[in-house]
């Protein structure tokens, strides 16, 4: 036991070496294909306005002359903040108040745009003056029920705490949102948390009663909702500004401040609404928006490219790609530990750890390291796949009847010839279990890497969410049921050829 266990400490550490340079070599790869175009690249935060306004200004560049990239649908401040940060996105469209109190952190709550500059120019961003108007955060009610309670004000809605509240989940953490609120007006009661695009449903089906809005959503007018007013101020001001990295060209710059001032409350609600009330594209009123402004003669109309196979495609790739990098990494190791029980145990508990943090909360932690796109989202869901494949490697061998072990060791296979001659044959049923589940967890979970621009079926899904529009939204999740349930089939036939019929008499059916 003496010799053997360095042994194995020597393999296992040459695996991990091995694995770690295999996925550094997959991620500078990926990183040298994405930066072999140059291109200004626009983000967006994953609600319509946002959505709207980086089309305005993708067409409005295009419109002069330079190439542009669309990363529309990033997963809300952070992950475009940081995105922004790290070079992956050259724009996006931010808010001074979200400026100030969540990404600086500031207490001023109307900043000035020289203010912001200041404090981001160590960061080697610049914010550019307003597009015009103000979309603060705003309390919103159906119509009927404030004419019904009378109300009209925020304040009023401390004496009526049985009315149901569900707020966005970045407005539930925000220090600008749900918890200043609390402290501001004195509320009780614990909200619950959706998404902010499904909120407004929510709220016109009579499910909730309060949720949280944007003052120049169109969703307002679609629903009939009422703005309370905030009698307290509490709510920042939040111009929208381009955000954008100060390395950037001045020609860029000199683009985008054409849409200084342009645009004003009543007038973003209105093109808002001909996205979410009328069921146009992004696209068609950002052209038509830049042709009623005198930007341009035409806007591009560049529709959305992507499809369902194309994003099928994408999101076989991902799996595909991080499934493989799981078994290449899971299976040696396994092989390597389930030996040494110690060993094995505490392996099996450094991937499950992996296994309890969030899936979106795993996509965020990978942008400062890998940016966005494909590869981080390639190494999430590697890390989620290893804990399925690994444990069911360990248990399998482990599991394996004693007197089994003993026979082949008394017959006189070494053993790497017990391995393969005996544990593996035996083990099989149990290991292709965990690689199934693997690649059915991956399936699942990559539709949540649309959140940091790596494309797939999480896309219509997202943008879908954005315009509560129920038939994208199926667009992404119908081929993704699809695909586990051809995993499942694919597996089953794979046990079929590999697995001697008698090993599998008494399993529960695939």
């Amino acid at each position: 036991m003496s010799l053997t266990t360095p042994l194995m400490i020597t393999w296992q550490g040459s695996l991990v070496v091995l694995m770690l340079r295999l996925i550094s070599t997959v991620c500078l790869y990926c990183a040298f294909m994405g930066s072999a175009f140059a291109a200004i690249t626009i983000g967006s935060k994953n609600f319509n306005e946002s959505y709207l306004l980086a089309e305005i200004m993708a067409q409005l560049l295009e419109l002069e002359g330079f190439d542009v990239e669309r990363r529309f649908g990033l997963g809300g401040t952070l992950v475009c903040y940081e995105a922004l940060a790290n070079g992956e996105i050259d724009v996006y469209a931010e808010y001074t108040g979200t400026l100030s109190q969540v990404i600086l952190k500031t207490k001023n709550l109307t900043p000035e745009v020289t203010e912001l500059n200041r404090l981001v120019a160590d960061r080697e961003l610049r914010v550019l003056n307003s597009f015009g108007f103000n979309n603060t955060y705003a309390m919103a009610v159906k119509q009927h029920l404030a004419d019904e309670r009378g109300l009209s004000l925020v304040s009023q809605l401390a004496d009526h705490s049985d009315l149901k509240m569900a707020f966005s989940l970045e407005f539930l953490n925000r220090e600008d949102g749900w918890p200043g609120l609390v402290q501001t007006y004195g509320f009780s009661g614990t909200p619950t948390g959706i998404e902010h695009g499904l909120a407004y449903q929510a709220i016109d089906e009579g499910k909730i009663d309060i949720t949280d809005a944007y003052s120049t959503d169109g969703d307002l007018e679609r629903y009939g909702l009422t703005v309370l007013n905030d009698d307290r101020g509490y709510f920042p001001q939040y111009f929208a500004v381009p955000f954008v990295r100060a390395a950037l060209p001045d020609d860029v710059f000199t683009v985008l401040s054409r849409l200084e001032g342009i645009i004003s409350d009543e007038r973003m609600r209105e093109l808002n609404s001909r996205t979410v009330v009328e069921g146009r594209s992004f696209a068609e009123v950002a052209s038509e928006f830049i042709v009623e402004e005198g930007l341009g003669e035409a806007g591009t109309k560049v529709e959305a490219t992507s499809s369902i196979l194309t994003n099928t495609i994408t999101h076989l790739k991902l799996t595909f790609i991080a499934l493989l990098l799981g078994c290449l990494f899971g299976l040696p190791l396994g092989i390597i530990v389930f030996r040494t029980k110690a060993a094995a145990r505490v392996t099996v508990y450094i991937a499950g750890l992996l296994q309890t943090i969030p899936s979106i909360a795993l996509l965020a932690l990978m942008i400062p390291l890998f940016g966005i796109g494909e590869v981080p989202a390639i190494v999430a869901l590697f890390l989620y796949s290893i804990l399925p494949i690994l444990r069911n490697t360990i248990t399998a061998l482990v599991t394996i009847d004693p007197l089994l072990k003993r026979v082949a060791e008394a017959i006189g296979l070494t053993r790497s010839q017990q391995l393969r001659h005996v544990l593996l044959p035996m083990a099989l049923p149990t290991i292709l279990a965990g690689v199934k589940t693997a690649a059915i967890i991956s399936i699942g979970t990559a539709t949540l890497a649309a959140f940091i621009g790596a494309g797939g079926l999480g896309e219509p899904i997202v943008t879908g969410l954005a315009l509560n529009d129920t038939n994208l939204i199926l667009q992404g999740a119908l081929p993704a049921a699809g695909l586990a349930i051809c995993v499942e089939l694919l597996f089953e036939l794979l046990e079929r050829l590999l697995v001697k019929p008698h090993m599998l008499q008494g399993q529960l059916p695939s």
